[in-house]
């Protein structure tokens, strides 16, 4: 496996699978014993959080506007 010229890297799926990460998961790092550890982010989570995981990313739009014209239809300016 390669680093990038930014650092990054691909957890491979499997690994992924074993340590439960889904998308989105949030990971820290620590440096120990002069090795590398990723371990998951253990946050509170809200009875919504779920909801919105399943749905993030999910929005699509046949709509052609502007950006002017999405923040006139979410604050009900139009």
């Amino acid at each position: 496996m390669r680093l990038t010229s930014k650092g990054q890297v691909t957890i491979p799926q499997n690994i992924r699978e074993l340590a439960g990460l889904k998308p989105y998961d949030e990971v820290e790092f620590e440096y120990r014993n002069k090795q590398i550890v990723v371990k998951p982010v253990m946050r509170k989570t809200t009875p919504g959080d779920e909801a919105i995981a399943l749905l993030r990313g999910s929005a699509t739009s046949q709509v052609d506007l502007s950006a002017d014209e999405w923040l006139e239809m979410t604050r009900g300016e139009r």
